[in-house]
């Protein structure tokens, strides 16, 4: 795997007729940006086969600043967006990529792959430009044809996620703002959401791609900045504001 900040070349071999078929003949050029070496690896062991899938990974990045520099410097269609990334998180990627996005000719289109399906991170993406929003949960097919379907200019989302999407912009009103929720970052949310849906920290860890005593620590923040004393607390809390 090259620096994340580095671009990478094309497939270079002649498509076989079998690869043909499968691609469709069709090419989409993709940027992965994702703060977890050994995802972006696997994502692009499953998708990047150019011959088979028309997938041509032309770059990756760990953070916000790294991916806007591959981005600019490479102009993919399609960017796979990890939601949280230090320097920001991806709605600061997306922020700072507008003008790319709002190209006429050459759009840069970006699709969120998270771990993530909580309505705050899937809304906050959609409204600064993502074309659509998927878990990591997906599979390696139909990742492939959310891509394409993204550089199509299709909207594209998990099943349950698209009813936060209807429902945020249906609605008039500006959600209620939670104070105390803002008092935790990104990474601490997801924590809490996990702990709160009965996963032991072994598990989380292994979902998040964290240390288990990462995840202690973020237990312990959560429960300083919210007040509470055990995770059984925790978890009525984050119940009582169907975050679960």
């Amino acid at each position: 795997m090259s620096d994340p900040t580095e671009t990478n070349g094309g497939a270079g071999a002649a498509e076989t007729a079998e690869g043909a078929e499968a691609a469709g003949g069709r090419r989409v050029r993709v940027v992965l940006v994702d703060d977890h070496r050994m995802f972006r690896t696997g994502v692009q062991a499953e998708i990047g086969q150019t011959a088979q899938t028309g997938v041509e990974v032309v770059g990756e990045a760990a953070d916000v600043d790294q991916a806007v520099t591959v981005i600019t410097a490479t102009r993919p269609e399609v960017v796979l967006l990890d939601v949280h990334l230090p320097g920001g998180g991806g709605v600061e990627v997306l922020r700072r990529c507008a003008p790319l996005m709002a190209d006429a000719e050459e759009p840069v289109r970006f699709l969120a792959l998270s771990v993530s399906d909580a309505a705050e991170d899937v809304i906050g993406v959609i409204r600064g430009g993502a074309r659509g929003y998927v878990t990591k949960t997906i599979t390696g097919s139909d990742l492939i044809g959310s891509i394409f379907r993204v550089q199509e200019g299709d909207a594209v989302f998990s099943p349950r996620l698209a009813g936060f999407v209807l429902d945020a912009f249906a609605s008039t009103d500006a959600p209620p703002v939670d104070e105390d929720l803002d008092r935790l970052t990104q990474r601490e949310r997801e924590v809490l959401r996990l702990i709160a849906r009965g996963y032991a920290y072994k598990e989380i860890a292994k979902q998040l791609f964290i240390s288990v005593k990462t995840v202690e620590s973020h237990v312990s923040a959560v429960l300083r900045k919210l007040q509470l004393s055990n995770r059984h607390e925790l978890t009525r809390w984050a119940t009582a504001r169907r975050l679960v």
